[in-house]
């Protein structure tokens, strides 16, 4: 059996330098940037000021990015450690939490008319605040469940051998409110009907993340040690849509994969009460 290599350049390769470390620190510091500047120019929006709304969407879809590119430099240059782990995580609360609740709140019910509808208006706003609420404890106990889990398993699992996320991670359910409020140019909510809508699609993003459905990972994708030329062309070619388009292509990215994981369920539930129907051992076609 040959002796494995034990040199200084085997060593340097096993073990990355610690200044490789800060690397990906260096975009979750960037994802709480830009959650810290999502809040603040929610804070100054208002019906006259409607681009302040769309400055923070955008700033919650540039986190979202960031969050992604932290997890996948980590795992290219093999400096995932535990104090990335936790920083990422108090991040996620800041950038995918407050920051998407509070635009919820100030775009979708704060800027609604005083002089139409003044006793649903008040009942709606009044709603939205507890909603909204909601909607950040869903995503801190999402990304709770998701630190304290080891292989975690969803309801309706998939193809054997593929990782899913258990439950619609919060960075997504962050990016369903910038999208729609990035959709609309920011222009906030005026109709208390309109609002009602925009509470339920609240409500059910917040349950989804602290489902136990399944929702597609990336992770298999993003490795960095396959195909590295496709992955480069799938991102150019995302970017180049998003750039084209970004108030289409983001909504169709948000609420398609919000939408992939309810199909995902439907379709289990669907098969699973059709293999019960055929009874067991009987071929399917």
């Amino acid at each position: 059996m040959s002796a494995q290599p034990t040199g200084p350049e085997e060593t340097a390769r096993r073990h990355p330098s610690r200044g490789m470390y800060v690397l990906p620190s260096l975009f979750t510091a960037g994802n709480i940037a830009a959650g810290y500047y999502a809040i603040t120019q929610s804070v100054q929006g208002s019906a006259t000021e409607q681009g302040y709304f769309d400055r923070a969407a955008l700033a919650i879809g540039a986190a979202v990015l960031c969050d992604g590119l932290d997890g996948l430099v980590a795992r290219m240059t093999h400096t995932t450690s535990d104090f990335g782990k936790e920083l990422d995580s108090l991040a996620d609360v800041i950038t995918f939490g407050v920051a998407p609740s509070l635009l919820a709140y100030i775009w979708g019910f704060r800027m609604l008319p005083m002089t139409l509808y003044p006793a649903l208006r008040e009942d709606v706003v009044h709603a939205g605040v507890f909603v909204c609420f909601l909607f950040l404890i869903c995503g801190a106990s999402r990304l709770a469940r998701f630190n304290i889990s080891v292989n975690p398993q969803p309801r309706n699992p998939g193809k054997p051998g593929k990782k899913y996320f258990v439950g619609m991670p919060i960075p997504a359910g962050a990016g369903v409110v910038a999208a729609v409020v990035h959709c609309f140019h920011g222009s906030p909510i005026y109709n208390p009907r309109i609002a009602l809508v925009w509470l339920l699609l609240l409500l059910f993003t917040g349950f989804l993340m602290v489902s136990s459905w399944r929702f597609w990972s990336a992770k298999e994708v993003t490795s960095g040690e396959r195909q590295p030329f496709q992955l480069f062309a799938l991102i150019a070619l995302i970017g180049a849509l998003i750039a084209w388009n970004s108030e289409l292509m983001l909504m169709v990215i948000a609420l398609g994969y919000l939408v992939s994981g309810v199909i995902a369920r439907l379709a289990y539930s669907w098969g699973r009460r059709r293999r019960r129907s055929y009874g067991p051992g009987v071929p399917m076609e």
